[in-house]
């Protein structure tokens, strides 16, 4: 009873692991961490994508170059804009990423990338694959890491999801084995877990942190989140300064809200599934996930980027120049502190806490009634002037 049906959901299982264990082979394969302040050169891409995208990334290019000017006089930095990553583009051409786009890509060390259009059903714009998705399998961006602060309520929390594997890396390859039983699957591999689990130990190490926690539900799932779990408390004896400990996901959701014990939570890694629904949270508690940045960290590339949508409506009314940039600005900051520049990353932190939460001088509406996205940018700079 059953073969043909089991015998199928073999066959296509078989695919599945195929696939992983060589790409299990490929990052093996892979060499260390880029140590930007030994390149010669550091270029950093400027992506606009589409929608307000171009409006708002200009802002931050702006800020990033006035915290950089020294470094760019030198010659050790230089931006690079990159277009063409528009979904009329890449419409037109049935690609996620335009192949010369996705070349000069990778002529950049770190990208500053706006948001892009990912069309849906019913949408006026054909089936093309959401670019994040693309660029991030085009240049192995394991680690999503985006950090929350809210000084007021002490907290200030980085965290690092696993980009690549867990319950999302083969979300298009479940079985359904027969119209009753669907099955999907989680994947956890030595390579993976070990990669980001040292990026968010070796972040924690160059910014002062003492504390790193896994967040997994090992106590159930207990073949890959155990897996995880274990590679976590193998790597944590490498840094002996900084304290480690794990909770579980779903106590964890609860403690990001428990006014006592969520101050002491620094650094937080976790595998894909756990990061998208904690992040989320987080950045709730911020004030919505239009205030967050984001990164996408590989060993070669790595890619800054604000979180929210295109808003193309925002384009057609004719208020692109209205858009919010601090999202994408507070991108900017993450990727100072990627590259090295710690000092001028702090600042830009601290000036964003002091003109969004501290002063509010400006006040962003999306409409006339409030600043425009260079008024903001301006308000940044003077506000780093004064300091």
């Amino acid at each position: 009873m059953f073969e043909n049906e089991i015998k199928k959901a073999q066959e296509q299982f078989g695919e599945l692991l195929k696939k992983q264990l060589m790409r299990v082979e490929q990052m093996k394969a892979q060499g260390d961490f880029t140590d930007y302040q030994a390149l010669d050169k550091i270029v950093i891409g400027v992506c606009g994508g589409d929608g307000i995208g171009p409006a708002i990334t200009a802002q931050a290019q702006r800020v990033l170059e006035y915290l950089l000017k020294d470094e760019i006089a030198k010659g050790k930095v230089e931006f690079k804009v990159i277009d063409g990553l528009t979904i009329e583009r890449r419409a037109a051409e049935m690609a996620a990423i335009p192949k010369e786009v996705l070349a000069e890509l990778k002529e950049c060390d770190v990208i500053l990338k706006g948001p892009t259009t990912t069309p849906r059903k019913g949408d006026k714009w054909p089936n093309v694959e959401s670019a994040n998705v693309a660029m991030r399998k085009e240049l192995d961006l394991f680690a999503n890491v985006r950090p929350v602060r809210i000084p007021e309520l002490g907290i200030d929390w980085t965290f690092y999801r696993e980009n690549t594997e867990g319950g999302y890396a083969a979300g298009k390859e479940g079985v359904n084995v027969t119209n009753d039983l669907g099955i999907d699957f989680t994947i956890a591999t030595t390579q993976g877990c070990e990669r980001i689990i040292r990026a968010a130990f070796e972040y924690a190490k160059a910014n002062n942190k003492k504390r790193v926690t896994a967040v997994t539900k090992a106590n159930i799932i207990k073949t890959t989140d155990g897996k995880f779990l274990d590679t976590f408390y193998a790597i944590a004896k490498e840094y002996p300064g900084i304290s480690a400990d794990d909770w579980y996901i779903d106590i964890m959701t609860a403690k990001l809200l428990d006014e006592m014990r969520r101050k002491d939570f620094e650094v937080v890694v976790l595998p894909n599934l756990y990061g998208d629904i904690i992040t989320d949270e987080a950045a709730e508690l911020q004030g919505g996930v239009g205030t967050a940045g984001s990164a996408n960290i590989g060993k070669k590339y790595a890619m800054f980027e604000a979180i929210h949508g295109s808003a193309p409506r925002m384009v057609e009314e004719g208020r692109a120049q209205y858009a919010d940039p601090c999202s994408v600005i507070r991108a900017g900051a993450m990727l100072l502190n990627h590259i090295g520049y710690i000092e001028q990353s702090d600042k830009l932190y601290e000036a964003l806490d002091i003109c969004t939460i501290k002063e509010r001088k400006l006040v962003m509406t999306g409409r006339d009634t409030g600043a425009t996205g260079e008024e903001f940018a301006n308000y940044i700079m003077e506000t780093i002037e004064g300091m």
